[in-house]
């Protein structure tokens, strides 16, 4: 009997294993299944990074009260937290290789437990050191969430309905951001900051049992193939998938450079080079997420006399609503410009395509709300209302934009899939890190207006870096631009 194997069509045109090749164990073509499970399973993939994101911002609310209760200064805790987002950008790091030697579902359910024990151990933490080391022990588990739940979605979700599946997918990694501080806000005007952790531990529970029971073991073909053709690695194969080289490669380059296979009988054989930049991209995309989240309590409760957690923990919803809307819309609207594009070429798909829908998102909407937001807050325009306002459409701009990223980093290069997907979440968190550390004294040296149109600059140079990949790299051997 055995667990059942689902094969992945990502990589290949299809499900064309040779009898020689094909498993023994029973097989199902990812795309084939029934899209009741696959929701289920893009729900399970969700709720996970949902608890990631939601314990790397719970704590921004609570920030006076745990740095009374461990002796120490809201400044300190604040570089703490960066420090849980660097090991976030980290992390896959760690597991992605420990996932190719043992196998993806197993691995997963790891991973979750070690979010869930840490969980337990900063709720009990004593002082400050024990406390830093849980935060840190969890974070480590962070974005394998993000890089194995994208690929997942890869190998599930065909190319046309893959962009809704991506917004589906990011509502966790969005919703996380904005309902950790407001449901911390309200645990600590009404408890205490450490019942935090308590109700992320049983989040954790929650999704280490329906991973347990929903999760299935996904290879794909290639994958497949070796595993049969192959004898057992050796101590040294298994120390040579922990090489971080094939990461760190790509970013070493002033361009990370990809190659793309067209799945075309007339171009098939040609590969297009793209030179593209898009992890800084995400990176300055986090940069203005983090940013927003983080100055929230800096720069909203003096202006406005918010006295208590639950209320200004409350604005957060302003931003949430805009990232849950931004992931849901960008997601249909990268289908629908995929759609068009395959129209255009006559049946030709080009993964750069979907990038053009995140356009009016990364050069319109996000800087005209940043601006909005930080100059409104400068000069007192506005009141309350325009900072609230300013944020839901900074949300729905920045993830407008991220979604058509996202998924373009899972499909530019199939083969590579989870590296490509590794080395963006590393610098999408490191930027993410620089910007919740920085982004206090940063007002405080120049203001709240100049600190957001800092950020407008650097969303603009990651929009004319996508603006490259979509006007000059993204095209059909003689195309024209």
């Amino acid at each position: 009997m055995g667990e059942t194997t689902i094969i992945s069509e990502s990589t290949t045109d299809g499900p064309n294993l040779t009898a020689s090749s094909t498993p023994k164990s029973k097989v199902i073509v990812g795309y084939s299944l029934p899209t009741w499970r696959k929701y289920l399973i893009l729900f399970v993939t969700s709720w996970l990074t949902l608890i990631v994101t939601f314990s790397s911002t719970s704590m921004l609310i609570a920030t006076p009260e745990i740095a009374t209760d461990l002796s120490t200064t809201p400044e300190i805790l604040n570089i703490t937290n960066a420090g849980v987002l660097v090991a976030m950008g980290l992390s896959a790091l760690i597991w992605s290789p420990l996932s190719n030697l043992f196998g993806r579902k197993k691995i997963y359910n790891v991973a979750i437990f070690f979010m869930f024990v840490p969980s337990i151990g900063a709720a009990v933490a004593p002082d400050l050191a024990t406390f830093t080391a849980m935060r840190l022990m969890g974070g480590l588990t962070g974005t394998y969430f993000m890089v194995a739940g994208q690929t997942i979605i890869t190998d599930i979700f065909g190319p046309l309905s893959r962009g809704q599946a991506t917004g589906f997918f990011m509502v966790g990694s969005v919703a996380g951001p904005a309902l950790g501080p407001c449901i911390g806000g309200l645990i600590v005007t009404f408890s205490h900051w450490r019942n935090i952790y308590w109700l992320q531990v049983a989040m954790s529970g929650f999704g280490l049992v329906l991973s347990l029971i929903v999760i299935p073991s996904v290879k794909r073909e290639v994958e497949v193939i070796q595993v049969n053709g192959k004898e057992k690695l050796s101590f040294f194969d298994a120390l040579q998938k922990f090489n971080p080289l094939g990461v760190f490669r790509q970013l070493l380059r002033p361009n990370i450079l990809l190659a793309v296979s067209l799945h075309h009988p007339s171009i098939n054989q040609r590969i297009e080079k793209i030179k593209v930049k898009k992890d800084v991209t995400c990176g300055c995309l986090a940069a203005t997420q983090y940013g927003i989240l983080a100055s929230v309590r800096h720069v909203i409760n003096p202006r406005f006399n918010l006295t208590t957690p639950l209320i200004s923990g409350l604005f957060y919803i302003a931003p949430g609503m805009g990232f849950f809307v931004g992931s849901i819309v960008g997601g249909r609207l990268a289908d629908r410009t995929v759609k068009r594009y395959i129209a255009k070429r006559n049946g030709i798909r080009l993964p750069g395509d979907r990038l053009n829908s995140g356009l009016i998102g990364l050069f319109v909407i996000l800087p005209i709300s940043l601006l909005l937001f930080g100059w409104g807050l400068q000069e007192s325009i506005g009141g309350l209302a325009l900072p609230i306002v300013a944020a839901v459409w900074a949300g729905v701009g920045l993830m407008g934009t991220f979604n058509a990223l996202n998924t373009y980093t899972a499909e530019v290069n199939p083969a590579k899939t989870a590296e490509v997907i590794c080395s963006k979440y590393m610098v999408q968190y490191l930027f993410g890190a620089s910007s919740l550390a920085g982004i206090v004294p940063l007002i405080d040296a120049i203001g709240v207006g100049w600190s957001f149109t800092l950020l407008v600059a650097s969303d603009f140079l990651g929009g004319g870096m996508v603006l490259l990949i979509t006007r000059f790299w993204t095209k059909v051997p003689g195309e024209s631009g």
